[in-house]
């Protein structure tokens, strides 16, 4: 069945890329979309029925070279089972919703075969993502994590016709290699100290690694903590974190279906997959960790920012795409890998539902982006208008405070990495998530009010004729709004319930143990479980690997977020209200204030709107100089040393010689034979002169 799941969209990308003309583009698209369907029907088998002991299934024996061995293999644990239904969920659903959204894509003429190139693209970005999260070995991650990077490529800049979306797929490309490149000498440095590159050797050898110190640059590094910096480095530029964000708005120049697959559920947290699968070496790194999570929190802290004032309805939700994600990390940080899963889950949801719900808007508009030029939507596409609505209340945090798992998916992940950060002593990452979930709620629900509420702004000939999307993009809608509104409470107790249950759920031994980590017989009860009153609580434990994760015995952040203050749980709610006020007094009760304030306050707006110059400083630092390189190795290398002198050089000489080799060809044997006797009298002189003859 596994086998079945992982090959089933690379047959359906074969099928479209190279058989549409055999069998017709719709067959094509239809096959491959069906085939997608059917890994979500058994990725959901597979998730709900696993029973959290880790599997290795072989598919074929791959490298063999010297001590490098390994295989072709599937590494079946929970953190693959989460990862599998996000991946082939969100991308079946997107399949569907491209029938109605491609239909009337008004960038392509008929006759193109644009359509199985776009289904081909999407499946074959489905099998190299599949390929990343159940390999079992870093090179086979490395094979799927750049497959991943070629497939982005290519439906980032599947409108080739425009050059800004070439410039975009160039930018997500070059950017991703930045942080591909500090993945690789990660993946070498765990070879050249354990000797292995499969992971169950790399997670058993981690304590060791933490006692390591090896050399690099300048001085003397701990080998788990400069390990797992260099693999976050891979984990940066892939899931766009502050430093190697850039590309991430520039990709809204792909398709509308395209921005749900890549930066809504699946590559954009192939980064955070990345740190939760290797948590047993960054629970020995604590450096990094606390990197991990200053990062994570300035990431939710600057997307959330810059989203305040975006005017484009892609861009509004790719930075808030960003922002949670520096959520994911700052609880991965802080040792809550569960949590970080948690949230990665239900965001699949909900930013799918949010990114699928503009391209209907987008659809509806006639291809307009610019909120602005909207209003007064919700009446004539109410489906739209509700999903919209679902998605927003879910990434915004609606939910029953205090009460811990009632509310929609947003709300109780949120929640949870919120009391993580907290719990894990990091008070400038929960401030920074707290002050970005005011901002978060803010942005959501200024594209709500500016999209389907007030006066119809733009062109009236435009919204006049307005209508819902077609059936194939609605279904997906309807079917992502259920899991933003009851993925949180229903998967509560498996993510961030009682220790017990979450280490059951990912298959991690828990044993209990003395709150204070001197072995003393540990209490038992559910206070105790929850860092309640008692002396004792249970924690996880176990050897590294033995589970999906791992929890060093000494950590009791799952405890100590569950026991964290009142005003702590109440935080995030009381952001997203304060969001909520504001953005309703900003667009509904008084709706010319948000022009005045950007005039009144002119630099601090242009500096969000320019995305902090982040864009402009590394075209000054980076981009103009690489340029003004090339154009002298152009200039001078190629123009006036290779084509000048060279060149010149070899005009007067080589015909010089070529002439000479013609006049000893002149095809008299006698010639031929006095050049041989001259050859070998040299030889003989030779040999005589240096030793060589006795």
């Amino acid at each position: 069945m596994e086998t079945i799941l992982l090959f089933a969209p690379l047959v359906g990308a074969i099928i479209c890329g190279f058989g549409h003309k055999m069998i017709g583009e719709k067959a094509a698209t239809v096959t491959a979309t069906a085939l997608l369907f059917l890994a979500a029907l058994l990725s959901w088998i597979t998730f709900l029925t696993f029973d959290g002991q880790t599997e290795t299934i072989q598919i074929l024996r791959w490298i063999e070279s010297g001590t490098l061995s390994t295989d072709w293999a599937i590494r079946l644990d929970r953190l693959t089972a989460i990862m599998l239904i996000v991946i082939t969920t969100v991308s079946s659903l997107v399949h569907l919703y491209s029938f109605g959204y491609m239909d009337h894509d008004p960038q392509w003429k008929e006759g193109e075969s644009y359509k199985p190139r776009f289904f081909a693209y999407l499946s074959f970005f489905t099998f190299a993502m599949l390929m990343l999260v159940t390999s079992d070995n870093l090179v086979q991650m490395f094979f799927g994590w750049e497959g991943v990077g070629v497939a982005s490529y290519l439906l980032i800049g599947f409108y080739y016709r425009k050059p800004s979306a070439n410039a975009a797929a160039m930018k997500a490309f070059i950017v991703n290699r930045v942080g591909d490149f500090g993945f690789a000498l990660g993946i070498f440095g765990l070879f050249f100290l354990t000797d292995s590159i499969n992971l169950s050797d790399i997670f058993a050898s981690a304590p060791t690694l933490a006692e390591t110190q090896v050399s690099f640059l300048w001085t003397e590094w701990n080998a788990a903590n400069l390990l797992a910096f260099l693999l976050f480095v891979g984990a940066m530029g892939k899931s766009a974190q502050l430093i190697l964000h850039t590309w991430l708005p520039d990709a809204m120049e792909g398709p509308t279906p395209v921005s749900a697959l890549i930066h809504a559920a699946t590559m954009v947290t192939a980064g955070v997959f990345l740190v939760c699968r290797m948590s047993p070496l960054i629970e020995f790194a604590p450096e990094a960790a606390a990197f991990i999570t200053v990062l994570g929190a300035a990431t939710a802290f600057f997307a959330a920012t810059v989203g305040l004032v975006q005017n484009d309805i892609k861009r509004v939700i790719a930075y808030s795409t960003c922002s949670q994600l520096g959520y994911m990390f700052v609880a991965a940080g802080v040792g809550m890998y569960s949590a970080a899963m948690f949230h990665l889950f239900t965001h699949a949801f909900f930013k799918a539902m949010l990114f699928l719900g503009a391209g209907s808007v987008i659809h509806a508009m006639h291809h307009e982006q610019d909120m602005r030029n909207y209003g007064n939507l919700r009446k004539k596409i109410p489906y739209t208008f509700w999903a919209m609505m679902i998605g927003t209340l879910a990434i915004t945090g609606v939910g029953i405070p205090l009460s811990g798992w009632v509310g929609f998916a947003g709300f109780v992940s949120k929640d949870a990495i919120i009391e993580s950060a907290y719990a894990g002593g990091s008070m400038f990452g929960f401030w920074a998530l707290v002050i970005a979930a005011f901002m978060t709620s803010f942005y959501s629900w200024r594209l709500i009010f500016l999209t389907f509420y007030g006066e119809a702004r733009g062109d009236k000939h435009t919204h006049d004729h307005a209508h819902e999307s077609p059936w194939t993009m609605l279904v997906p809608l309807g079917v992502l709004s259920l899991g933003a509104i009851f993925s949180g409470m229903l998967w509560y107790s498996s993510f961030f319930g009682h220790a017990d249950q979450v280490g059951k759920f990912y298959g991690i031994p828990v044993a209990e143990a003395a709150a204070d980590a001197h072995g003393e017989e540990a209490s038992h009860g559910e206070d105790a479980a929850h860092g309640g009153e008692g002396e004792h609580h249970y924690v996880f434990a176990g050897k590294p690997g033995e589970g999906a994760l791992y929890i060093a015995p000494d950590n009791h952040i799952l405890e100590d977020a569950h026991a964290a203050p009142k005003w702590v749980k109440l935080s995030p709610f009381a952001a997203m209200v304060g969001g909520l006020v504001l953005a309703l007094w900003f667009y509904i009760w008084n709706p010319s204030l948000p022009k005045r304030l950007a005039e009144q306050q002119r630099p601090l707006y242009l500096f969000l709107l320019n995305k902090w110059y982040f864009d402009e400083i590394y075209n000054v630092i980076f981009v103009k100089p690489a340029i003004a390189i090339g154009r002298f190795f152009w200039k001078r290398g190629d123009g006036n040393t290779i084509d000048g002198f060279l060149n010149g050089l070899a005009m007067g000489v080589v015909p010089f010689f070529t002439r000479l080799a013609g006049r000893a060809q002149s095809g008299y044997i006698f010639t031929y034979a006095f050049w041989m006797v001259l050859g070998i009298a040299a030889l003989v002189t030779w040999m005589s002169i240096g030793g060589g003859a006795h």
